[in-house]
């Protein structure tokens, strides 16, 4: 059997994804949804809508009365796997203020909101400077504040990646300086000046291009029931979950998921969560006591 979207061009298909998404999430779609959304015309958005009936007969019947399509009982998820992070991805870069409401594809928002992160300060002009010496594998010289000295001074640093630890955007780069790959806050980088060719290649980061697989579990001190919760909040299979990280942003992952310390430091209610592969993080991390907890 052919595949739903098959022989469509790009654009015709996301707007049939864009159909399967109401009707999955809000239980209708109507021509007004698809004009309003892509731009396009009163014969597009109902060409559209007949094509998606022909591709997915089951899925939409029309409601004379609502004067729009709505899902029916045999409903049957045919161009997109609905995703409920991908929902709750929108709802938190609305809120967020990195998408307009205008350009969420959520059409009726429930009452929201999220814990509100503070306003890191990348500027422009030092983000675009690092992208373009990453694009271009150049060297670029930056006048950086770190914290282990009390004025900043200029460096020379290679980067070659991005990366976001949960709260801040690193430049991940080597340094000329230092003679080594580190991460640099992209807020703390307060000016740039000069570029010039790469002497060290990205590839030699070796903790950038290794990973590491974190084995996540309940805390053992819960109750039965609490510990099936926590299963079902982290998607846990057999009692534990994997998460996958670069070597480079190990430590990040560690705090941001409160696994840097010890776990008896905290109740077992809000630690939740354990390492079940502790010793081998630990000595990836290169402690031979707990590099987590000392």
């Amino acid at each position: 059997m052919a595949e739903p979207g098959a022989g469509l061009t790009w654009g015709v298909e996301r707007r049939l994804e864009f159909i399967e998404f109401r009707l999955f999430w809000e239980g209708g779609v109507n021509r007004s949804d698809i004009i309003e959304k892509f731009g396009v015309s009163v014969p597009q958005a109902s060409k559209d809508l007949t094509l998606y009936q022909e591709r997915a007969p089951q899925n939409a019947v029309y409601d004379k009365s609502a004067k729009r399509y709505v899902a029916s009982d045999r409903f049957e998820p045919c161009f997109l796997k609905p995703d409920p992070s991908r929902y709750l991805s929108q709802l938190r870069s609305v809120s967020d203020g990195i998408l307009d409401l205008s350009d969420a594809w959520i059409g009726q928002f429930p009452t929201f909101d999220a814990v509100p992160s503070p306003v890191r300060g990348v500027r422009a002009e030092i983000l675009r400077s690092v992208i373009s010496a990453i694009r271009r594998s150049d060297a670029v010289e930056v006048r950086y504040q770190s914290l282990s000295r009390p004025e900043p001074r200029w460096r020379w640093l290679s980067p070659h990646a991005i990366a976001f630890d949960g709260f801040r955007w690193h430049a991940r780069a080597f340094c000329n300086t230092d003679r080594t790959f580190k991460d640099f806050l992209l807020s703390r980088i307060l000016e740039t000046r000069e570029t010039r060719s790469n002497e060290i290649a990205s590839s030699a980061d070796r903790d950038w291009h290794e990973f590491v697989t974190l084995e996540i579990g309940p805390h053992p001190d819960l109750s039965g029931t609490q510990k099936q919760v926590i299963a079902l909040d982290y998607d846990m299979h057999g009692g534990k979950t994997m998460i996958r990280v670069r070597k480079a942003l190990l430590y990040y992952a560690l705090r941001r998921l409160g696994l840097d310390t010890d776990p008896s430091a905290r109740r077992p209610q809000d630690q939740q969560i354990i390492l079940l592969n502790r010793v081998h993080i630990d000595h990836l991390l290169g402690s031979d006591e707990s590099a987590l907890g000392a």
